[in-house]
């Protein structure tokens, strides 16, 4: 099973970039606490419905999987581990993130 619940806090602006095949990709670096310590994790949001104007230190809630993407380099091919988001959404929108809280365990149960 394949199923990610992040909560934390964007480490960068967003970037939204525009790519060959038409679609739009939000790229977020959020970062997370637990008692271990904090990690930085990089999402990959597709078509976002639409663009938030999210700055560094927004808190954000993020449904999605994981994902690992090959591609080439100058070294060669290369991969890189994110996250690709289903959805998104700020902490302070209680109902919207209870919502995606539930989509993850429904996700969960189902498997």
């Amino acid at each position: 099973m394949n199923v990610v619940f992040l909560q934390g806090r964007l480490s960068s602006v967003p970037v939204l970039r525009e790519l060959s095949s038409g679609s739009r990709l939000l790229s977020l670096e959020v970062t997370t606490s637990t008692d271990e310590g904090t990690a930085t994790v990089p999402v990959a949001w597709f078509d976002p419905p639409a663009v938030p104007d999210w700055e560094a230190g927004h808190d954000i809630v993020v449904r999605g999987v994981v994902k690992r993407r090959f591609y080439r380099g100058p070294a060669g091919t290369q991969a890189h581990t994110e996250v690709v988001a289903i959805e998104v959404c700020e902490v302070t929108k209680r109902r919207q993130a209870q919502r995606l809280l539930e989509h993850a365990v429904s996700s969960l149960r189902e498997s």
